[in-house]
């Protein structure tokens, strides 16, 4: 009895390791593959950094059905993707077409960056470099006078600490 309880006990964590599988992939082969390849270029939108493929949302989910619907209905790819973003907009491609819609999703970080270089390269410019005047002449006689007296002390203080 004691080896059964631990049984069950070593085997309820496997369910919540379970990894998403659909229920009905497609009868044909080459189908579910081209499904599979549309799958990875669609952004499931809860997630958002994984493909549906890849999710296990349950909106990734019906997503995946619906892929495998219109693959079994004999519509390509592009079909399927304009579909798609008639229904959730550009956002839902893996990688957004350049268009004037998704304009601000290209060129945003590349100008941010360029952005902050000009910033950089125009600041460094504006930072006067700080270079010391030269010293006048009592200035110099002063320092002189301070470094000789100095260097006499430390030369004293030599001289007692060897007696």
């Amino acid at each position: 009895m004691a080896i059964l309880i631990v049984g069950l006990f070593c085997l309820a964590p496997l369910p919540a390791s379970a990894v998403a599988v659909d229920d009905r992939p497609l009868p044909d082969a080459a189908q579910e593959a081209r499904a599979r390849l549309i799958m990875a270029g669609i952004r499931c939108l809860v997630c958002q950094n994984q493909s549906i493929e890849d999710s296990n949302a349950p909106l990734a989910r019906d997503l995946r059905v619906l892929v495998r619907q219109q693959v079994a209905a004999g519509k390509n790819r592009e079909e399927i993707e304009a579909f798609l973003v008639s229904r959730y907009g550009d956002w839902v491609l893996m990688s957004p077409p350049f268009n004037p819609r998704t304009l601000i999703l290209w060129l945003f970080p590349p100008g941010l960056l360029l952005g902050a270089l000009v910033f950089l390269w125009y600041r460094s410019r504006q930072t006067p470099q700080a270079r010391p005047r030269p010293l006048d002449a009592s200035e110099q006689a002063r320092l002189d006078a301070i470094l000789s007296g100095a260097t006499s002390d430390r030369d004293a203080d030599r001289g007692e600490q060897n007696r």
